[in-house]
C-alpha cells in the first residue's frame, strides 16, 4: 500500500524499562521502516522511564512534574501512538499505565488520537496486554487500529531478533510495515 503526501508525526511509547527489551527493537524497526520506505510517517521513541508514579498530590496549581508535563505535550503534538506492549501476568505493564494514567489527566492529551500496538512475548506474543490496552484506549478516548494486529511469538524458532533485541525477521518486518500503514491511513482519517 503506497503512503500518501502528508506526513504524521508518531509517538511511539515502549512499555518495557529494560534497555535489551524486545518491544524496544519493534520501536527501532518501525523507526527504521519509515525512514526507509515509509516517508508520510515519523516516528519519536518517548521514554516513560523517568515518570513518578502518578499521585494528584504532585499536581500544583493545575500543572504536572516538568517530566509529565513534557511527556503530555509530546503526546497532545502527536497525530498517532504506536504502543509497544509487553505482557505482564496477562495485562500491560505498571510503567505503560502509570504513562497512560498521567497523559489523561485533565485535559486529556490522549482523546482523538490513532493508535496501534505491536507485542512480542511467549506464546501468544502479548495479545492479553493488547487486549487490555484497548479496554483502556476506550475509556480514554483513543482509538486503536483493529487490523492488522501485530502479536509476536519471540520465542519460537526462527529467530526473530538478534543478540542486540533488534528485530531480523523478515515476515515481522512486513507485518509491522503494514500496522504502520493501517496506522496512517486511520489517523489521516481521524484527522478528517
Amino acid at each position: 500500500m503506497a503512503i500518501e503526501s502528508q506526513v504524521i508525526k508518531v509517538v511511539a511509547i515502549c512499555g518495557s524499562l529494560r534497555k535489551a527489551s524486545f518491544h524496544r527493537g519493534l520501536i527501532r524497526a518501525a523507526i527504521e521502516i519509515c525512514e526507509k520506505s515509509l516517508k508520510g510517517i515519523e516516528i519519536e521513541h518517548v521514554d516513560i522511564s523517568n515518570l513518578p508514579f502518578q499521585n494528584t498530590d504532585l499536581e500544583t496549581a493545575g500543572t504536572f512534574p516538568p517530566e509529565v508535563e513534557a511527556f503530555r505535550r509530546k503526546i497532545k503534538e502527536a497525530d498517532g501512538i504506536l504502543f509497544a506492549s509487553p505482557e505482564f501476568n496477562y495485562s500491560v505493564t505498571a510503567p505503560l499505565k502509570n504513562a497512560i494514567d498521567w497523559a489523561s489527566r485533565p485535559p486529556n492529551a490522549w482523546a482523538g488520537k490513532a493508535g496501534a500496538i505491536v507485542s512480542a512475548g511467549g506464546s501468544s506474543g502479548g495479545g492479553r496486554a493488547q487486549y487490555h490496552l484497548r479496554q483502556i484506549g476506550v475509556f480514554v478516548d483513543l482509538h486503536f487500529i483493529n487490523k492488522p494486529e501485530f502479536t509476536l511469538a519471540a520465542f519460537q524458532p526462527p529467530a526473530k531478533f538478534d543478540s542486540d533485541s533488534n528485530l531480523i525477521d523478515e515476515a515481522a518486518k512486513q507485518k509491522l510495515k503494514d500496522v504502520l500503514v493501517a496506522l496512517y491511513q486511520f489517523t489521516l482519517k481521524i484527522k478528517a
